[in-house]
Parts: structure tokens; C-alpha cells; sequence
């Protein structure tokens, strides 16, 4: 039985995880860098450590400063949210040798699903659809010119062990092939400490979609998809659901294909199948083994409380949820709030917040950690508040949206709540006629 959690993150997913300890009668344990020693996590938790100065580096990436405060305060579990050390296999075998309790599945589960090219072979083994491209990193230049012309033009160059939009290239002609992959290993290196590419068919108009599901090594359950189609750079702005573009049949067919294949895995926790949707084809992206951070809008249409699911797993190794329980109620929007000036290549903008007013109302969930007075810091990930809006329907959901967005106020820093009202606004949106590079091609951003 879980009594005390460690929390390795901070913002809005620490104040998550706290407020559903609080609900679980379960202990925190919030931990902090030196420029967050008055943030709300800190201020919620039921007890705090300072882990080191504002460098994530030095702070919330610092294993040895962690396990020093998880020892320090007595905590039999932690819990990473997302980003930071939440896929990082290294960080949770060093746990699983030292018999810690980690939220979240293995060590090996998340080595092999984080690199991309294992990913791929895993999901092919697994029955679920892939990508045209190669099967493992590339060798050099004449391999890779050999693949690209057997996949045909355009093609993606991906990182083997990328996320977030970093070493991704795209190339149309042939001639730009050896550029770019030299440039996608030099990134891939700078951030992953890994320089291995491999080569995807490019989609030029590709819906962003994802199947949330709910495991605990031998029972899987789906939660329903979310569409992420609206995007910049790779980055999630909106989320939904459910998917307001897929049929009955397909959408039974992604699902069922999603938790049979899953099924197969022994996979343990949340976690996020993610898929290219194109022409009526869907394509097997990657695998999240976290939480993601758009879970609240299954929560709102699920019922279920994702992060509650995971510390019960975590807990008893069991899921008592059954998927014929489990029903979907009308339809959910989420809006990520970042501190960044879309108007200027979006930006970050960091400083203190002089006023700010959080929206409520009918169908209105605001997932954040600012507040009056709250300094927004440069070092961490700009996402600083998530709207996430419920109605009957998707046309009640944007309505709801559009009344929180007029009603948040945020002043002293830049904000994308504008953008999110424009797009909202947009007749592309409202009809549904998008793809992942759609905002890019916009007059919004113009």
C-alpha cells in the first residue's frame, strides 16, 4: 500500500498529482529548484525539499539530489508526471534496483518503446500498422539515399531517440537528402546524446491521432482516442475528444486493434499509443509510457481519473476497471495556455505575473500552478495553465472554450489565449478542415 509519494516534476502536473494524493489520503512530497521555492506546488504539498538551483540539470534531472530527498522524507513511491525523467529507462532502473516504487511501467518497457526504430519493430510484431521507411538506423549517405528512393519522396529523417520535434527533417528532392541528415544527427546528438536517424515516408497532410489506455500487465482497457491535429512545430496546442473526423467503424477499429495489440505487451500504468491519420489509414507513430499531458480531456469525457488509475496500479498491481463499465459522455476540448508571443515566432515570455484571473463556470476545468504575483521562469517549459472545456457536444465545447478564454486574464507576461480564441474562431476549425501543418500554413500567424 502506497503511502507517501515523492513527486518528481513541478507546475500544473505536480499540483495534479498532489490534489489526487489528497483525495487518496495519500502523503506528498513536492521538490523544488531554488527559483521555485514559492510555487504552488511547494505550497500544496505536505512536505518540500530543495533539490538544487534553477538548472533543470541541477535540480529536477538530478538523480542523486531525488533519491537524496526520496530517503530524506521517508516517501515509498514517486511519481514522475510528464517530461523530465518520466521516460527515462536509467532513472527508473535505478529504482527498480534499489526496490523503489516507481508510477509508471518498466524500466525495459520504457527503453525499448523511447527509441524509436524498437518502437517500430515492436509495433509490427505487435499487429498494429507502421510507417513505410527503414527498419533501423541509417548507416550513411548511399544507404540512405537507397531507402529514400524505395519509400519515395517527400521523406521524414527522424532521430532514433527524438521527441518533440527535435532532429526531424524534411526532404523533397533528392539533392537535399545529405544536408539534412547531417544536420538531423548533429541535433539528434546535441540532444539525446544519440545520433541515430532513420528515414519514414513523409505525410503532407496527416491528422495527429492518440488512443489513451489503461493497464496493469494483464488487463488492458482503452479510454477513447483524442485528436492532436492542431499544432506548431510538433507541439500539441489543442486537443479533443473525441475525434470529431473519425466514423463509428473506424473509430472501433483503432481502438479494438490498439488494446488487442497492447495486450501483448505486459504493460503496466497509462500510457499513449500515438497515430498518423490519413486518407482512412491510420499508422502507428509511437508510444508514450507516461501520462500525457492532454489526459484531462479523457478524464472529462471518460469519467475516470487517470491519475488516481495510476498510483491504484502502482499500488495493488491491479486494475479494477472493466471496459464494458467504462461509457463517454459528450465531447472535451483542452487548451494549452503558454507564456510565449505567437505574434513573434512564438516567443517565451517570462516574468511576473502582475494580475490573473482563472475562468470557472458550467463544463470548465483549468489544470495550473500561477498565480497573482507568480514569477514565470525562463528554465522550464513555457505551457504555464491548461483549459480543458466539457459540453454535450463538440459545437457546446467550443462554446464553453471561448467563454473561459474571454474570462482568463493573465497580464505582465505574453500569453497564446488569443491565438486560442482565433483558432477556435477559425472556419477551418469549426468545419473540421485541418492536419498537423495547418497553422504553419494559416492566416492566423500572418
Amino acid at each position: 500500500m502506497i503511502k507517501k509519494i515523492l513527486i518528481a516534476n513541478r507546475g500544473e502536473i505536480a499540483v495534479r498529482i498532489i490534489r489526487a494524493c489528497k483525495e487518496l489520503n495519500i502523503k506528498s512530497v513536492a521538490v523544488y529548484s531554488s527559483v521555485d521555492k514559492d510555487a504552488m506546488h511547494v505550497q500544496l504539498a505536505d512536505e518540500s525539499v530543495c533539490i538544487g538551483p534553477a538548472k533543470a540539470t541541477d535540480s529536477y534531472l538530478n538523480i542523486p539530489s531525488l533519491l537524496s530527498a526520496f530517503e530524506l522524507t521517508g516517501a515509498d513511491s514517486i511519481h514522475p508526471g510528464y517530461g523530465f525523467l518520466s521516460e527515462n529507462y536509467e532513472f527508473v532502473k535505478i529504482l527498480e534496483d534499489h526496490k523503489i516504487n516507481f508510477i509508471g511501467p518498466s524500466s525495459n518497457l520504457i527503453k525499448k518503446m523511447g527509441d524509436k526504430i524498437e518502437a517500430k519493430k515492436i509495433a509490427k510484431d505487435l499487429g498494429l500498422p507502421t510507417i513505410k521507411g527503414s527498419d533501423k538506423g541509417v548507416k550513411d549517405i548511399e544507404e540512405a539515399k537507397i531507402i529514400a528512393e524505395k519509400v519515395g519522396y517527400p521523406v521524414l529523417i527522424k532521430a532514433a531517440g527524438g521527441g518533440g520535434g527535435k532532429g526531424m527533417k524534411i526532404v523533397f528532392e533528392s539533392k537535399d537528402l545529405e544536408k539534412n541528415i547531417i544536420d538531423a544527427k548533429s541535433e539528434a546528438k546535441k540532444f539525446f546524446s544519440n545520433d541515430e536517424v532513420f528515414i519514414e515516408k513523409f505525410f503532407q497532410n496527416p491528422r495527429h491521432i492518440e488512443v489513451q489506455i489503461l493497464s496493469d500487465g494483464k488487463k488492458v482497457i482503452h479510454l477513447g482516442e483524442r485528436d492532436c491535429t492542431v499544432q506548431r512545430r510538433y507541439q500539441k496546442l489543442i486537443e479533443e475528444s473525441p475525434s470529431p473526423v473519425l466514423s463509428e467503424d473506424v473509430r472501433t477499429k483503432l481502438l479494438e486493434t490498439s488494446v488487442n495489440s497492447l495486450s501483448k505487451l505486459e504493460y503496466k500504468g497509462a500510457g499513449t499509443l500515438e497515430f498518423i491519420y490519413e486518407n482512412g489509414e491510420f499508422y502507428f507513430l509511437e508510444m508514450n509510457t507516461r501520462l500525457q499531458v492532454e489526459h484531462p480531456v479523457t478524464e472529462a469525457v471518460s469519467g475516470i481519473d487517470l491519475v488516481k488509475r495510476q498510483i491504484e496500479i502502482a499500488s495493488s498491481n491491479n486494475l479494477d476497471l472493466e471496459q464494458s463499465n467504462i461509457t463517454f459522455n459528450g465531447h472535451a476540448i483542452e487548451c494549452r495556455i503558454n507564456a510565449e508571443n505567437f505574434k513573434k515566432n512564438f516567443q517565451p515570455s517570462a516574468g511576473k505575473i502582475s494580475s490573473c484571473h482563472i475562468p470557472s463556470g458550467p463544463g470548465t476545468r483549468v489544470d495550473s500552478a500561477i498565480y497573482q504575483g507568480y514569477t514565470v521562469q525562463p528554465f522550464y517549459d513555457s505551457m504555464i495553465a491548461k483549459l480543458i472545456s466539457h459540453g454535450r457536444d463538440r459545437k457546446s465545447a467550443i462554446s464553453r472554450s471561448l467563454r473561459a478564454l474571454d474570462e482568463f486574464v493573465i497580464s505582465g507576461i505574453d500569453t497564446t489565449i488569443n491565438l486560442q480564441q482565433e483558432i477556435l474562431k477559425h472556419k477551418d476549425f469549426l468545419t473540421y478542415n485541418y492536419d498537423v501543418n495547418w497553422l504553419a500554413k494559416s492566416d492566423i500567424l500572418k
